[in-house]
Parts: structure tokens; sequence; C-alpha cells
């Protein structure tokens, strides 16, 4: 059997096939490639920096969609099913809007993959692959070890991603992650993370947890086991870990050069909105980065514009308060109401979205908010998120910050500090306007057409082959 992985881009122009920017090895189609039976061959291709080889032969492609390639990969896989190519696809997208995704796909995975790829897999070669496969509960991490051969050959940055746990704990409104998990959180044992760590052999490890500190107890004894082995890490983290003197304490002496956490926004009124007022515990921001800061520790810092009661003048305080905090790196993004999640919801309910589904209409450009804000327009917005960042990666906001020898410039990390944020200045606006998907897909997309007498297998579900016609 012959299993081809393809992991979509966002969009690309018609004039410009890739765009060649922070390319990080995508853990998804590792581990998926570890779920796979060794006696499969498994091909594997980056939608967003080489050709998808669509004529090769093949038996089954598999691709992970998110909410901003779902696009993208219906176009993949119609490519792959007008060749009579079955596809299946799972991923956020999948769990989140299934019924969407299974019209463009013989098989969705809705949920983890863990439990349900080896059944989809083993199904497929008897020829009764079913329409949908759910995940009834949380699969344990445990034994996960991704197959990272698959990226043989491929020019990547040199940062190992590793997974130590998967979900989040929190309830914020606009996450998708807290629809996806349920507000909980596994974590893979940390013998296993620790083997992972030293096998890789990266200069720098990424642990790519959605909230490294949704176990604090877990994550201190992760630290600690790091400690001796003298590695430098980021990673992604809530604030309430910058009030925990032992997490502050075992970070810098695990080696965390960096962490990214999401302030979204100044205004407590609309930090208790979007259900994250605990941003605001125990003294607030000033504490909370004064802690952090004790400690050495870098802060990519996220703000979430357009939200509830900002106004124009939300852009500039922010920038403001991030010039004054000396963050090391900021983003400044609009809110995405994604599909699945209580905001989405409630802008649908007060009729406030502009895009029945932004993500699929052709109108639809990166940058834009698919909404209407309550203060200002949605045009608005958009450019005052552009302006906040090309202040905020100005050459002189850059060489400012530059000054802060303690943490931003500090040790050997600190001279990454110019080349990260040169990357981030040319990035300011370099993806505003992409289109959603390929620009140049001319073809029509094709639609799965089940057929009226399929079967039902054992779990309610199609068990029959489907055929496929042109939309």
């Amino acid at each position: 059997m012959r299993l081809t992985i393809v992991h979509p881009c966002i969009g690309r122009r018609a004039e410009k096939r890739f765009i060649r920017g922070w390319q990080m090895e995508p853990l998804a189609p590792a581990v998926l490639a570890a779920l796979t039976p060794s006696d499969v061959e498994i091909r594997f291709y980056d939608d967003r920096m080489e050709p998808v080889p669509f004529d090769e032969p093949t038996d089954l492609v598999a691709i992970s969609v998110e909410t901003y390639t779902a696009r993208r990969a219906y176009q993949i896989a119609s490519e792959y099913r007008r060749r009579g190519v079955p596809v299946c696809m799972g991923g956020f997208h999948a769990t989140l809007v299934p019924d969407e995704v299974s019209a463009y796909a013989e098989s969705v995975v809705v949920g983890e993959a863990e439990d349900q790829w080896p059944r989809l897999i083993a199904d497929f070669r008897a020829g009764r692959m079913q329409r949908m496969y759910r995940s009834p509960d949380r699969p344990s991490l445990q034994g996960l070890r991704p197959d990272r051969s698959i990226f043989d050959g491929k020019k990547y940055l040199p940062i190992g991603l590793i997974e130590a746990g998967r979900g989040c704990h929190l309830r914020c409104e606009f996450c998708a992650i807290q629809s996806f998990f349920k507000s909980t959180q596994n974590r893979r044992p940390t013998d296993e993370i620790i083997d992972e760590v030293r096998r890789i052999d990266r200069k720098l490890i990424f642990f790519v947890d959605d909230n490294f500190t949704s176990h604090i107890d877990q994550a201190k004894e992760l630290m600690r086991q790091l400690v001796p082995l003298k590695v430098k890490w980021v990673s992604q983290a809530s604030i309430h870990a910058a009030h925990d003197e032992e997490f502050l304490r075992l970070a810098r002496d695990s080696g965390c050069q960096a962490l990214l956490i999401g302030l979204e926004t100044l205004n407590p009124d609309t930090l208790k909105r979007m259900r994250k007022s605990f941003n605001m515990m125990k003294g607030g921001y000033d504490v909370a980065f004064a802690n952090l800061r004790r400690y050495g520790i870098r802060l990519y810092i996220t703000f979430m514009l357009g939200y509830d009661g900002d106004t124009n003048e939300t852009f500039d305080n922010n920038v403001r308060f991030a010039m004054e905090k000396r963050f090391f790196m900021v983003s400044f993004n609009h809110v995405t109401p994604f599909p699945g999640t209580p905001l989405y919801e409630r802008l649908e309910d007060e009729g406030r979205l502009l895009y029945k589904r932004w993500w699929f209409d052709q109108d639809y450009r990166y940058g834009m908010l698919p909404f209407a804000p309550s203060a200002m327009t949605a045009e608005e917005a958009r450019k005052g998120c552009l302006k906040a960042r090309s202040e905020f990666y100005s050459v002189t906001s850059i060489l400012k910050r530059a000054f802060d020898f303690k943490v931003n410039t500090r040790g050997i990390f600190g001279w990454h500090y110019f080349a990260i944020n040169s990357l981030m200045r040319r990035e300011v606006s370099q993806r505003e306007n992409y289109p959603l998907g390929d620009e140049a897909y001319s073809g029509p997309l094709v639609k799965v057409v089940e057929s009226s007498s399929s079967s039902m297998g054992p779990d309610g579900l199609t068990t029959d082959p489907v055929r496929i016609r042109q939309n």
C-alpha cells in the first residue's frame, strides 16, 4: 500500500508559487506517519515549499486541515480525487465542521487520530473504509513517537518540535483549542519527552504545547529533568505561571529562552468578555512581566484586536505598552472567529459575520476581519493591525529594544534578536490580502456523492465506497 501525506499551505498568489518564511517541521504529518503500519510506503509533501506531484501513483492521500488551509486542502483533494485517488482528512477544521470537510473527502477523522488512524488503514485495506471515524475519548499519548524521517531532504528551520502536552484547560471564548479538546489537556510521560529531546539533538527545542503550563506540576517535573541536558527551549504559556517563583526558577535553570504569552488586550472588561480575566490576577501585567524579567525570560506577546470595545486608540495604546515593556517580539492580529467556538456562535447569532464561511469565500483575503466590530469598521481594524506591526518593527523600535541587555540581547540566544526582528519587519505585510487557497487553481472542486444504496457500519457510518462528481 502507498500512502501520500500532504501538508497544505494557507494560500498562494498566481504569480508567486511559494513564500519561504519561518517554515518549521509540521509535527502532525510525522505523528500520522508514526501511527501508520510499517509495511505501508509513505510519501510526504509540504505544499508550503514544494510542488505536490499529483500524478505520482498512490493508493490513499491524507491531509490534516486547519481552518485557514481548508480551501487549499479541498483543492489538493480535488486534484487527487479527479484522478480516482481516495482522500481522507483530519485535523482541527475536520473536527470543528466535519460535515463540510466530508463533502471533499472519502473519509474524515473527527478528533485525535491515535486510536482511529490504524483502524482507518485496516478498513481501507479491507475495502470498507468508513465515511467518518470518531474518537469516543481522548487517547493516551503514551508511546507517541513522531516519525521525522519523512522530513529528510527538506529545508526546515533547525528547530526541534516536541509535543509534551496537547490541549488546554482554559475556556477562552475565541479559542478553537478549547472547542477541539473540550478544555482538557493530555500530557505525555516525562521520561518519553526527555528521551525524544535526547534523540533529536537540536540546538533549540520548541515545545509546541497549546499551553505548556496547563498542568504546571508536570511542567515543573519536565523542567527538572531538562536541567542536566543543558538544552535551550521555547514554548507557549498562560500568564498565571509568571506568579509561580518555582516555575520561573526552573524555567531559567532548564534553558527556557522565551515564552509566547497571549495578552490579547489591556482592557479588563474585554478580558472578562473573552473569559480571560485571569490575565489580571495577582497584580496584573506589571507584576507578571516584572517577575518574568527578573529571570531573564524573553517574551513573545500576542494582542488580539477588533474585539468589542476596541477603538482606533486601542492600537496606539497596545504599541506604546509593548514598547515600554521592551518585548522581544509581538503579534498584533485581528480577532478571528473560528467555526465551532463560542465567539463564532455569538457573532453568528448577532448577525455580525460578514461571510457565511469566511475560510471558503473567494472574496475573503488573509488579514481581513470576517465580522463587523462594534466600535470601528472591519477595514479600520485591518489597517490598525498593519500599522501597529509596522511601528513595533520599525528600525527605531528594533534598535531601542536591542539595548535591553538583561533580557532581549542576553547571552548566545541574544545574537538572534536582530535576525528574528528583521524577519518580522520583512513579514509585516507579506501575507496581507493573500488569497486562501491557490489563486491560480482553475479546476472545480470535486465533491463526494454517496450511493443511495450505501449500507451503514456498526457505528452508524456509511461503509460502502462513494462515487465522486465535479461541483
